[in-house]
């Protein structure tokens, strides 16, 4: 079905199949309607929240994504929180019907591995809002890719490269889950997806492959943050350039790299950090923040009695979304980066000189 959200404030539309997936955001209308062409730079409510359920990660203790490579971001391996009760969550969902689009599960774990899954799913869609959500496959089971399939948009599975990632695969396609490769891309990692571009290969019946740029966050190390001189980013790009027989997507912490390397991607396509200007994370304390890598939380808001409008309309909010207002204003590419990450600018796949406002 087809949804059109109208933000009066901000004079934009936007329109979401909540069967396919597909998104489409008009530009800023004007007194008669029409679109000028000019991006709004936010929504007067998010339309994606990254609500972080887990609190914990069950498998942390055992070190999967450290065998895979992956240091988690939220350091689910040493940090142990309750998860979400489901109380909070639907306390969530509520002040979202109509206005959200997609909530995208996560926090430090699985979140096919809370005690509450299907009511979490099923809340969503009570709200009208679409569940999707990351795993690393571990503990995937024909019942849970039922409850994928009866409830969520899409689910992506963690390139862990274990037999329990292509097993978790296998699952979420034989249930008819549409099932996306989430793919962390970093100095240890960059080879391999070259290769694998090159070769195509990837599990087949998958929905899609996204690339989600390393960050020094958490476990995440800084070794492993790619460089822009790095001849490899240049081959990686001019892989991903080309036509695959599934989608590559990129996270749009990446967009400054598809600016500077990329011939074959419609501009129109791309959508920079939307972190305080159309997503937020709300961890399972209830603190939310512009973007889930603000582990330090220098731009938390305590929810519970505050709203989740009120924290979004905050200081602190502003203060994040001042970065990407006022970033690189002698650029000519600014109006489609922003900036790049307003967080960690030592990820920013631009050799242009940054100029933040702190």
């Amino acid at each position: 079905m087809k949804r059109l959200f109208t933000d009066q404030k901000y004079g934009f539309a936007s329109v979401f199949d909540d069967e396919t997936g597909a998104y489409l955001r008009t530009g800023v209308l004007d007194d008669a309607g029409r679109d000028t062409g000019v991006d709004p730079f936010m929504a007067s409510f998010p339309q994606l929240i990254d609500v972080g359920v887990m609190g914990h990660c069950k498998h942390g203790k055992s070190g999967l994504c450290l065998k895979a490579g992956i240091g988690c971001y939220q350091s689910g391996s040493v940090v142990e929180q309750p998860n979400m009760p489901l109380g909070d969550f639907r306390w969530i969902a509520e002040q979202c019907r109509g206005r959200v689009m997609q909530f995208a599960l996560g926090g430090r774990g699985d979140p096919d591995q809370h005690e509450d899954f299907e009511g979490l799913l099923a809340v969503s869609r009570e709200n009208g809002i679409v569940p999707n959500f990351t795993t690393s496959g571990f503990g995937m089971t024909g019942d849970i890719a039922g409850l994928c399939k009866r409830y969520c948009g899409a689910v992506a599975v963690s390139w862990y490269r274990s037999s329990y990632t292509l097993s978790a695969i296998d699952a979420l396609l034989a249930a008819g889950v549409k099932t996306n490769i989430h793919y962390v891309l970093g100095n240890n990692s960059i080879d391999e997806a070259i290769r694998r571009l090159r070769e195509d290969d990837f599990p087949r019946g998958i929905n899609s492959v996204i690339f989600l740029l390393h960050k020094p966050a958490g476990l995440g190390s800084e070794k492993n943050v790619l460089r822009l001189g790095d001849p490899r980013v240049a081959e990686f790009f001019s892989e991903f350039d080309r036509s695959h027989p599934f989608k590559v997507g990129l996270d749009s912490c990446t967009v400054p790299g598809v600016i500077n390397f990329c011939k074959n991607v419609a501009p129109e396509s791309l959508d920079t950090c939307e972190g305080g200007r159309f997503s937020c994370y709300i961890g399972p304390d209830l603190v939310m923040v512009p973007c889930s890598f603000d582990q330090e939380r220098r731009y938390e808001f305590q929810l519970r009695p505050a709203t989740i409008a009120e924290a979004w309309e905050s200081a602190q909010f502003e203060c994040f979304r001042d970065h990407m207002r006022n970033a690189c204003p002698g650029c000519g590419k600014r109006e489609s980066c922003l900036g790049g990450c307003p967080l960690m600018p030592e990820v920013v796949l631009c050799g242009d000189k940054r100029a933040d406002a702190d």
